[in-house]
């Protein structure tokens, strides 16, 4: 840090008062004219900076989408007398984990029933003949499953966004590292600090940093955001099968 801080203070001196143009062209060029290795290592950085905003434009569609979809879904389940009403709504609701949630429980109760012979669970709500569960627990697993898989799908992709935010530093590091050691090299094989030999070196290395910062920074970002929102999904989904389970145990056993 000492010889680079002596680098950039004898350029500075040497620079004088001499303007510094600064626009969007110039980085343009600077960029146009780096080596390949730094144009390799910008061009990775821009693949990983797409496509971490692809997911997360995505996600947050998503996510606004289930969060919606979960709240009517709610509202019919809670209404509704019986659950095949809940199950003929479940198609349309298809974006909401509770519905997948509320889809295993409904397929498990099924399950038993037809193993019993008494029919399908067809009320919500007490009724003078009904049929009776087996396994209240096998329920409760089968909504533990499916809760699971609900969260992995609301997962899907947020580790890339991790990956983001941890390796791009690194990649935009290594392009600094290599466009100071350019720096030096011009040095060395012109015995000359001069800004317009050294200059180019520098600026490739500040590109990949910032690069690198900007793929990084709302990485992070929106990783704890929308690694936050999960956890809500998830607790509502923990609080939904508590529902399922007490309405089951109530009129099924």
């Amino acid at each position: 840090m000492y010889t680079l801080g002596s680098l950039v203070l004898a350029l500075q001196v040497q620079g004088g008062a001499a303007p510094v143009a600064g626009s969007g062209s110039d980085i343009i060029r600077v960029i146009r004219d780096a080596t390949p290795l730094n144009q390799a290592v910008l061009a990775i950085l821009l693949i990983f900076s797409i496509a971490s905003w692809a997911i997360v434009i995505a996600k947050l569609l998503a996510f606004r989408r289930s969060q919606a979809q979960s709240h009517r879904f709610l509202d019919v389940f809670r209404k509704s007398s019986k659950f095949s009403e809940v199950q003929a709504v479940c198609p349309t609701l298809e974006a909401s984990p509770l519905v997948g949630v509320f889809q295993a429980g409904y397929a498990e109760l099924n399950a038993q029933f037809r193993i019993t012979g008494q029919g399908q669970p067809a009320a919500a709500t007490g009724q003078a003949a009904r049929p009776m569960l087996k396994s209240l627990n096998a329920v409760d697993r089968a909504l533990l499953r499916a809760a699971t898989v609900e969260i992995n799908k609301l997962e899907n992709r947020l580790t890339f966004l991790a990956t983001t935010a941890s390796i791009t530093p690194f990649i935009g590091l290594f392009g600094t590292v290599v466009g100071i050691m350019i720096a030096f090299y011009r040095i060395g094989a012109t015995g000359s600090t001069n800004l317009a030999i050294v200059g180019p070196g520098i600026s490739e290395a500040l590109i990949a940093t910032a690069a690198g910062l900007f793929a990084a920074i709302p990485a992070v970002y929106f990783y704890n955001q929308l690694t936050s929102r999960v956890k809500v999904f998830a607790a509502e989904m923990d609080d939904f099968a508590l529902e399922f389970l007490n309405i089951a145990e109530r009129n099924f056993t």
